[in-house]
C-alpha cells in the first residue's frame, strides 16, 4: 500500500473540515485517564500495532489521538504526528459504525490538528483504502520504490 500526500491548504480539505458533525457523534481529543480503555479497545478490534502507537499518542503533549463516542461507547479513533512528523493514523471505526461519516470526521479531525501546527501536507502513511482517500480529501500517492518508513518493520508472525 502506497504512502498518500494530502494538501492541507487545499479546496478539498476545506470542505471536508467544513462538514457538519455526525449526528449523535462525538469527536474529540482522548483524555490520559481514557489510555487503557483506548488502548485495550483498537488492540482488541484493530491490531497490536496500532494499539502500540496509540500508546504513543497517549504519551504526547497534547495528547495526539482524538476518538468517536456515540451514547458513551467508543466507536472509533484516529492519531497524528506518531510515527513520523506530519502523518496521519492510525485509524478505525467499530465494523457497526462504518459507512455513516464517522471515519471522515475522524480523519478532518486529525489532519486539521496538523494543520493547526503548521504543517501544509499530510502524509497518510501505508494507506489502505486509498481511493476512500483520494475521495475525502483529495490524498495522492507518493512514487516510490519501497514501503517508507514502515520498511523492515517488525511484525508478528
Amino acid at each position: 500500500m502506497p504512502d498518500l500526500l494530502v494538501n492541507l491548504h487545499s479546496q478539498k480539505f476545506a470542505a471536508l473540515a467544513a462538514r457538519p458533525p455526525v449526528e449523535g457523534v462525538t469527536i474529540r481529543p482522548a483524555l490520559a485517564p481514557e489510555m487503557a480503555l483506548v488502548v485495550d479497545w483498537v488492540r482488541e478490534h484493530f491490531s497490536d500495532n496500532w494499539a502500540s502507537e496509540v500508546t504513543v499518542a497517549f504519551s504526547r503533549r497534547p495528547v495526539a489521538c482524538s476518538i468517536a463516542v456515540f451514547e458513551g461507547r467508543l466507536i472509533g479513533f484516529v492519531c497524528h504526528d506518531i510515527v513520523a512528523r506530519g502523518f496521519f493514523g492510525p485509524t478505525g471505526v467499530h465494523s457497526d459504525a462504518r459507512g455513516k461519516g464517522v471515519g471522515v470526521a475522524l480523519l478532518a479531525a486529525a489532519l486539521s490538528a496538523l494543520k493547526a501546527d503548521g504543517y501544509a501536507y499530510a502524509v497518510i502513511g501505508d494507506a489502505g483504502p486509498v481511493d476512500f482517500y483520494a475521495g475525502a480529501v483529495g490524498a495522492i500517492p507518493i512514487p516510490a520504490e519501497d514501503k517508507g518508513v514502515y520498511e523492515g518493520m517488525l511484525r508478528r508472525s
